[in-house]
């Protein structure tokens, strides 16, 4: 894998602490660089009223329309309800092998659920999702070895199973890219 910047751009989020955890978390997983872009979006035209969720290809092309000079790797994050068309809901999604993904907090809290707060858990969630999306731009599919962050999520309780770091076989499988 060759030197790589990888962009955050917040919107919107208000918890920095979430947002520098996590940049610190993927400078160390990927040995990059790790900026922070402040952006301000009306993504009101992305609103399905019926679903009541976030269109998330749609925000995936908006993020991906956006220019950061020097920057390879590019990953929004977000605290809205995401779905696909073919999903009820998902908390992240990225091109593979591309430069653009997005990532939500929105499922990732535990008053979601009917469970007490916590802060912690959620920084975590957030983090391990957000490496997970990167993972797909660097060209990881989704893994099968117990504990990798590139295992897939489809509940919250899939994202406290797994680390926040990648396996040796994605280790091995970045070395050759």
């Amino acid at each position: 894998m060759h030197p790589t910047t990888i962009t955050f751009v917040s919107l919107g989020l208000t918890d920095r602490d979430f947002v520098e955890q996590a940049m610190q978390a993927a400078a160390r997983e990927y040995n990059c660089a790790v900026v922070l872009k402040e952006v301000h979006l009306d993504i009101t035209d992305f609103y399905d009223p019926v679903r009541r969720q976030y269109n998330a290809d749609k925000l995936l092309r908006v993020i991906d329309g956006l220019d950061f000079p020097g920057s390879d790797k590019t990953i929004g994050l977000f605290n809205v309800d995401f779905f696909i068309p073919i999903l009820t809901y998902i908390f992240g999604q990225a091109q593979l092998g591309g430069r653009t993904g997005i990532a939500s907090m929105y499922r990732l809290s535990n008053e979601r659920y009917g469970i007490s707060g916590n802060g912690d858990l959620l920084s975590l969630r957030f983090t391990k999702e957000i490496i997970h999306e990167l993972g797909h731009l660097f060209g990881l599919i989704h893994c099968h070895t117990p504990g990798c962050v590139m295992q897939s999520s489809t509940y919250v309780e899939d994202i406290d199973q797994k680390d926040a770091h990648l396996c040796t076989k994605c280790r091995a499988a970045l070395a050759m890219s």
